[in-house]
Formats: structure tokens, C-alpha cells, sequence
């Protein structure tokens, strides 16, 4: 079965994400950045149809989060790939650590949780503009590499630790992006969770 997509299949899938939208209650970036998003899955190494099932499974946990406690939402990085959906932030109480991986594994596909949720916010702005920096520069870095294909990888930064999840073409490519991630400076760590194709 070929994942090429032609202009019906391009509106139906820009249809499918802007349904799922009242998943979300008030998110209406969703709806403003479904043609974005319709063009992000069909550019990625997974079927089209794996992509919307892992937005589908974002959307669930986001509103199910969002409805359990606003605070903890918005502290609460949330990441799927292939069912696989990955947890970071930093939260104050060992509870809600555990109450946010209960709640990831609410919705129907999801088929693992891998809840690096940092208990105790010891972070101050400078630490958080320090991690949105180390994001984006290694977002430009893979970006900007014509050996990797960047859109396969999310990238979240937690206390300076990048945690990659997604889909490498090769090894070869996994191993290029975390030496990138390892040469930015202040990076703590890397853990990727990604899966060689």
C-alpha cells in the first residue's frame, strides 16, 4: 500500500484533523494549524493513518489532563509516536507524576507510556529559556542536515536532558542527531526513545 497522497486524500485528512479538534475543548490552535498539520503527517516516515491515530491519543490525553488539573497540564509535555507516548515536564508532587502517566494510559491505542516526569520544580525562568534554547538549536541542527529527516523526531528538553522520540531511517541517522544533541552546550543528557526503521 503506497503512503503517496493526492490532493482528496490531502482535504480528507485536513477534515479528519479539524474533527478532532472538539477533542480539545478550547485548543483552537489545533483547527487554525490543521492544514500544518495535515502536511507534517503525510511528510513523516509513519503511515498516514498511524499519525492520526497518535494525534487522536494526544488529543485524549491532553483533554483528560486538562479536565484532571489545569496546573499539571500546563506543566506536562506529551509526545506519540506509533502509540508510543512519551511524558515530560517537571511536576511538584510524586503524585502527579503518576496521576499524569494513569491518565496517558486512558485512551484507546495507546500501547506504551514512558512517564520522565521530573518531581520538584527546581527550575527558574533562566532554566526553562535555557531548555527552549537547546530545543531549538538542535531542532535547527537536524533541520538543516540533509541526512536526517527532522520531522520524524520530537524533541523535548527537561533540565537540560533532550528526550528523543520518533522514527530514524537508519542508525546512522539516530547516531548523527544525538551527537548533535550531545554537542550543544549545557546539555546534561540525552535519552532517545526512538525507534530505527
Amino acid at each position: 500500500m503506497s503512503n503517496r497522497i493526492t490532493a482528496p486524500n490531502t482535504l480528507l485528512i485536513f477534515a479528519l484533523v479539524v474533527a478532532l479538534a472538539p477533542l480539545l475543548g478550547g485548543c483552537v490552535p489545533l483547527v487554525f494549524g490543521g492544514a500544518a498539520v495535515g502536511a507534517t503527517l503525510v511528510a513523516q516516515e509513519r503511515p498516514v493513518s498511524t499519525a492520526i491515530s497518535d494525534t487522536t491519543i494526544q488529543a485524549g490525553i491532553d483533554k483528560r489532563l486538562l479536565e484532571s488539573n489545569v496546573d499539571i497540564f500546563k506543566k506536562v509535555d506529551i509526545s506519540v509516536v506509533e502509540g508510543r507516548v512519551l511524558l515530560t515536564g517537571l511536576v511538584p508532587e510524586p503524585q502527579n507524576r503518576l496521576d499524569a502517566a494513569r491518565i496517558a494510559w486512558q485512551p484507546d491505542g495507546v500501547k506504551e507510556v514512558i512517564n520522565e516526569i521530573e518531581v520538584v520544580d527546581r527550575s527558574s525562568l533562566s532554566d526553562a529559556a535555557r531548555d527552549t534554547w537547546i530545543t531549538t538549536k538542535l531542532r535547527s541542527k537536524i533541520t538543516f542536515d540533509d541526512k536526517i529527516s527532522g520531522i520524524n523526531y520530537t524533541i523535548d528538553t527537561v533540565n537540560q536532558r533532550i528526550y528523543l522520540l520518533g522514527i530514524a531511517r537508519s542508525q546512522k541517522e539516530l547516531d548523527r542527531v544525538i551527537a548533535y544533541a550531545r554537542d550543544i552546550d549545557y546539555v546534561r543528557g540525552v535519552v532517545p526513545y526512538v525507534r530505527v526503521k
